[in-house]
C-alpha cells in the first residue's frame, strides 16, 4: 500500500504527548497509509518508502472538527436577519411566525432529495473551509414524521466520499409546533416513539434539547434525555442562551458530552460539568449576531472545562458554514487564545463528539489534516473571509480541492 507524506514548515500535530500546548513541528511531515497516519514527525526521519509533497512555508493541522451545526435546512430567513439588525426582539419575531418555525415551514415543504442536494453544497464548503467532521443536527421538522425525513436526508448524504464525515443528532426538542397545544403529551411522544424509532435505524448517535427560557424545561428535558440513554443514544444540550434556568446541571446529571452556549450558566451549575467532564461548546457566531455577552470563560477555562469552538451554522443565529469564522470570534470576542481556539476544533471537538480516532495527528489515528495556505497556526484565526486551505483530506480522500470532472487531479502543491 502507497504511503503518501504531506510536509511543510510547521505540523501542528494538537497531540498532548508531543511538546507545547499544540505539539507543533518545525519541518514536519505527515505519512499517511490506507487512510490511516503512519508517520508524523521531522522531514529527516520520515520513512523512505512515501511519496513526500512538500508544501514549504505553510501549516499542516488536523482536520477541523465542527461539533455542533444545524447544517441539514433549506430556505432563507434574510428578512428576519434584516429585522434584528434593525433592533427586532429575537423572540418578539419568533412569536410572529419567525425563527424556528420558518425553516420549519421550508423544511415541511422540501422533499428529501431537496434536504440532502442543500445539505452536500454545504459540507463541501465546509470542506473547503478545512472541516473533516461535521455534527449536523435534525430540528427543524419539529413533528416525528418531519424529523425522520430530516435524518434521511442526512443519512443520505453521509454516505458520499466526498464530504465529511457527517456525526447525526437528533435535536429532539428543539421548539413546540404550532398545532401542539398538550406539550406534556408531545414530550412523551417525543420521548416514547420518536426516540426509539430513530435509535432502532440507526439515524442519530445523539440526542439534544434545547433547555432554555422560552424553549424546554430542564424537567421536560430529562424525560428525553432518559429515553435517548435508554436506546443507547449519546447526550448534548443546549444550555443556556438566553438564560440559566438549570441546564448545566441537567447535562452533568445525565451523563451529556457536552453542553452547547452557555451564554448564561452559574458557578454551581459550571462546578457540576466540571465534576461530570462535560465539554463546553462556545457559539461565537450566534452571540455576535444576537449581540449577546460571551460566557463566562474565565471560569470555565478555571473550572478545567474543555472548551470546544463550533460554527452553529444555522439560517437564523449562525448564518454561516465557516469554523475558521467561528474561531476568529472566539478568540476576538471571547477572548480564546490561539492555543485554546485551535483545541477547541480539534482534540477537544472530537472529545466531546466521543471520538478518539481524530482531532489529532499522531500514528493510527484517520488521516484526517488540512493544508493552509499560511505561515502559522495563528494566521487560521484572523477573519480571512475566504477559504485558506490548499487541500483537505478525511480517511486520506481529498475532500478539497474536488477533482476536476475528468478526473485529473485539480491541486498544486505550489
Amino acid at each position: 500500500m502507497k504511503a503518501r507524506g504531506f510536509a511543510a514548515a510547521r505540523v501542528v500535530t494538537c497531540d498532548p504527548a508531543r511538546d507545547g500546548a499544540l505539539g507543533a513541528i518545525v519541518g514536519g511531515v505527515v505519512v499517511e497509509r490506507g487512510g490511516r497516519i503512519a508517520f508524523v514527525g521531522p522531514r529527516a526521519e520520515a520513512p523512505r518508502d512515501a511519496a513526500i509533497r512538500d508544501f514549504g512555508d505553510r501549516v499542516i493541522t488536523p482536520g477541523l472538527i465542527d461539533a455542533h451545526t444545524h447544517a441539514c435546512w433549506v430556505g432563507s430567513r434574510h428578512d428576519e436577519y434584516a429585522l434584528r439588525m434593525r433592533g427586532a426582539d429575537y423572540a418578539a419575531l419568533t412569536r410572529a411566525g419567525g425563527g424556528i418555525a420558518a425553516t420549519h415551514h421550508a423544511v415541511t415543504g422540501a422533499s428529501v432529495e431537496q434536504l440532502a442536494e442543500a445539505l452536500t453544497a454545504r459540507l463541501r464548503r465546509m470542506a473547503a473551509c478545512g472541516v473533516t467532521t461535521v455534527e449536523v443536527k435534525s430540528g427543524y421538522g419539529l413533528e416525528p414524521a418531519h424529523e425522520h425525513k430530516q435524518l434521511a436526508a442526512i443519512a443520505a448524504v453521509a454516505r458520499r466520499p466526498d464530504v465529511p464525515t457527517i456525526v447525526p443528532t437528533l435535536l429532539a426538542l428543539h421548539a413546540l409546533p404550532v398545532s401542539v397545544s398538550d406539550r406534556a403529551a408531545y414530550v412523551a411522544r417525543v420521548a416514547a416513539e420518536l426516540v426509539p424509532d430513530v435509535a432502532r435505524l440507526g439515524r442519530a448517535r445523539f440526542v439534544d434539547a434545547y433547555v432554555d427560557r422560552g424553549a424546554f424545561t430542564v424537567d421536560e428535558a430529562r424525560i428525553v434525555a432518559s429515553a435517548a440513554a435508554r436506546a443507547g443514544l449519546g447526550i448534548r444540550l443546549h444550555v443556556g442562551q438566553f438564560a440559566d434556568v438549570g441546564g448545566a446541571e441537567l447535562a452533568a446529571s445525565v451523563g451529556a458530552l457536552s453542553a452547547d452556549h452557555l451564554e448564561h450558566v452559574s458557578d454551581d451549575g459550571i462546578a457540576a460539568l466540571a465534576r461530570a467532564g462535560v465539554a463546553a461548546t462556545l457559539l461565537p457566531v450566534a452571540s455576535f449576531t444576537l449581540a449577546q455577552a460571551p460566557p463566562p470563560i474565565a471560569a470555565l477555562r478555571a473550572a478545567g472545562l474543555r472548551l470546544v469552538v463550533a460554527s452553529d451554522a444555522n439560517p437564523g443565529t449562525a448564518p454561516t458554514e465557516s469554523l475558521p469564522l467561528a474561531l476568529a470570534l472566539a478568540v476576538r470576542s471571547y477572548g480564546l487564545t490561539t492555543e485554546e481556539a485551535i483545541l477547541g476544533a480539534t482534540r477537544h471537538a472530537a472529545a466531546s463528539l466521543g471520538f478518539a480516532d481524530r482531532g489529532a495527528l499522531r500514528v493510527g489515528a484517520r488521516a484526517d489534516l488540512a493544508v493552509w495556505d499560511l505561515p502559522h497556526e495563528a494566521a487560521i484565526l484572523q477573519p480571512w473571509g475566504v477559504a485558506k486551505t490548499i487541500e483537505v483530506l478525511a480517511r486520506g480522500r481529498r475532500l478539497h480541492p474536488a477533482r476536476r470532472a475528468s478526473g485529473t487531479d485539480s491541486s498544486s502543491p505550489s
